[in-house]
């Protein structure tokens, strides 16, 4: 039985609907932050609140998030490019409904229609990504990916600022539906996606008790120290319903037939770290960009537009590390070394902005800064997911993706609300406190009170107050970051690299992570390199003649299972690990065997020089 190498994807075959994902991708992440800049201009006119301000960024996030897992997990029940392309459409009407809107509350009821839109897309290329090519070609891709999601990211705010001072703020939620119009043509053309056909079971109960926990919790930490004390019968009662639902949640996922979020996928190591890595990155990624065009309007006097150009060091630098991280990362197969160098560039930077921001503070210091976090979340973000894509196969490929995703944007969610609480009540009270000091009363402007200022408008001591009182906010809200950042470089240090396969499902490339039907006989064993497992060594079968019989990869234990067919005796097992062969030769019997083997202890002899010679030769065959 001789497993057949699994054919290339050709490149023009994958760029062209990949050209369409991207392009859907693109315009959902950038609708997230692309308000960011306009947001004062589209509440005054609409005559919103303060609380309503924030709410037009979390509504639709706290969409995209809830939504995540559940679109992922549609994916592996339905056609994904049928999910794809109803995403972009539900995401086309809630761009055009919002950009038609006549009130504040209308704007974020459609808002949250983006928002869902925005879900399914965000989980739905990574999976289609994952279905047509195999992890060791697809961090090339991913890198692509990576790069469009950091540019849409916090390229946002730039966007936004130059469409709000020249053609007017609705235009901020237009100009995405011709792009994702010409993603939907593209990808109906050009997509074709392998649909595994079997029984559909939808959890519809663990879907609603995931976003409705999320939600809640969500809502919680949006409103919490301004519509309510943070304790208060209204803040536990928002806590408690979001911790009892994901607490019903994970009951439910743990019974149902088709669970959205499989949890026997946190038992796999690397699915459960990459998960708490992601986490602590969404902070980073979404915090940075919504806070600091924040910072160089109100902090640094610079307009709309100008606030987002000072943000290019960050969006150079993560377009760098998005696409040469992948391209490395699929020229070596590695891919543990980017994750912790772009960990502890995350780290870095968020911690330097944390200590050099400031109303007065030399520009060159802060673009080192965000050119750091702009590697550090380029680096990190997709391959983070193509780690957990490498360790599961393709029937959980949509919702281990997804959760992933959902996580990261999770923490994003999570940290703008957050933060943006943090910033908030350091700001009233830094100027409260600032205008003191000087001697002027505190009413003497609405900014104490939490509302946004016009800065341009303020006269001079007040505008130094207000300008200083910013600065140094959002300088604590990066020094609060550091340390979750920090969180998630712990978890990518204890990540095991495995090689990344040539296949696009596990169970083609290892079979001993395969659930089916055992085979008639099986060689088993584990494989270590001294005392630890080698983890992604290729074990491979052969017979006397040196053909090949089977071949899989050692798991995280260090385990392996080789399928024999009844009538065939192997003679030699191979094991590759970095780059060394080792040789062993078997009884030559017929039935199952087990064969434990420690790397290093070599054959002797003649013997050794004959398996050696049939091994190599079997190899190159």
């Amino acid at each position: 039985m001789t497993t057949a190498a699994p054919a290339r994807t050709s490149r023009r075959a994958v760029l062209i609907p990949l050209s369409g994902l991207l392009m859907a991708l693109f315009v959902a992440i950038l609708s997230s932050t692309i308000v960011s800049n306009a947001l004062p201009r589209i509440i005054g006119e609409l005559g919103g609140t303060q609380a309503q301000y924030t709410w037009v960024v979390t509504a639709s996030l706290l969409a995209m998030t809830a939504s995540t897992p559940i679109w992922g997990k549609l994916a592996d029940l339905f056609s994904k490019k049928l999910l794809v392309q109803l995403a972009i459409g539900v995401f086309i009407v809630g761009s055009m409904l919002a950009g038609l809107s006549t009130s504040t509350p209308m704007l974020i009821g459609f808002r949250v229609l983006q928002g869902l839109g925005m879900g399914g897309l965000t989980a739905l290329a990574q999976v289609v990504i994952a279905a047509i090519i195999p992890p060791r070609e697809r961090g090339r891709y991913s890198g692509y990916l990576g790069a469009i999601m950091a540019v849409a990211t916090v390229g946002g705010p730039l966007i936004g600022g130059v469409i709000v001072d020249t053609i007017g703020w609705r235009w901020c939620f237009y100009v995405t539906v011709p792009i994702a119009v010409v993603a939907l043509v593209v990808l109906q053309r050009t997509l074709t996606v392998p649909t595994e056909k079997r029984e559909v079971h939808i959890d519809y109960l663990g879907a609603l008790l995931i976003a409705g926990g999320v939600s809640a919790l969500l809502i919680w930490t949006s409103l919490g120290g301004k519509n309510f004390a943070w304790v208060s019968w209204a803040s536990l009662a928002w806590l408690a319903v979001g911790i009892v639902a994901l607490v019903l949640a994970v009951l439910v996922e743990s019974r149902a037939k088709e669970p959205v979020i499989p949890l026997q996928l946190f038992r796999n190591r690397t699915v459960a770290l990459a998960t708490v890595a992601g986490l602590f990155v969404g902070v980073a990624m979404f915090g940075s960009s919504v806070f600091l065009s924040q910072f160089f309007q109100l902090a640094r006097g610079a307009s709309a537009t100008e606030a987002g150009l000072l943000t290019l060091p960050m969006i150079a630098a993560l377009f760098l590390a998005s696409t040469v991280v992948g391209q490395l990362i699929s020229r070596t197969g590695k891919w543990k070394v980017y994750l912790v160098g772009g960990g502890v560039s995350l780290v870095a930077g968020l911690l330097m902005q944390g200590l050099v921001m400031s109303a007065d503070a030399p520009y060159w210091e802060l673009a080192v800064a965000m050119a750091l976090v702009g590697l550090g979340v380029g680096a990190t973000q997709q391959n983070l997911v193509l780690a957990v894509q490498n360790q599961v196969a393709l029937r959980d490929m949509g919702a281990a993706s997804s959760t992933v995703a959902f996580f990261r944007s999770l923490g994003g969610a999570a940290g703008v609300a957050a933060l943006g609480a943090l910033l908030s009540s350091h700001v009233s009270a830094a100027i409260t406190s600032g205008l003191t000091a000087v001697g002027i009363p505190a009413s003497a402007t609405s900014s104490s009170s939490g509302q946004i200022p016009n800065v341009a408008t303020l006269p001079e001591p007040i505008r130094s107050v207000v300008e200083n009182a910013y600065g140094d906010s959002v300088a604590l809200m990066f020094l609060v970051a550091a340390p979750l950042a920090l969180v998630a470089l712990i978890a990518i240090l204890f990540l095991r690299e495995v090689p990344l396969r040539d296949t696009i499902d596990l169970e083609a490339s290892a079979p001993a992570a395969s659930e089916t039907a055992e085979p008639a006989s099986l060689v088993t064993g584990t494989v270590r390199d001294g005392k630890r497992p080698a983890v992604g060594a290729v074990l491979t079968l052969v017979d006397r003649t040196g053909h090949q019989l089977a071949r899989a990869t050692a798991d995280d234990e260090g385990r392996y299972r080789l399928p024999v067919e009844d009538d065939v005796a192997p003679h030699l097992l191979i094991a590759q690990y970095r780059g060394t062969p080792h040789v062993e030769m078997l009884a030559g019997t017929v039935g199952a065997q087990r064969r434990d083997l420690r790397l290093g202890e070599e054959l002797t002899g003649r013997h050794a020089l004959d398996a050696t010679t049939e091994a190599m030769s079997a190899v190159t065959r």
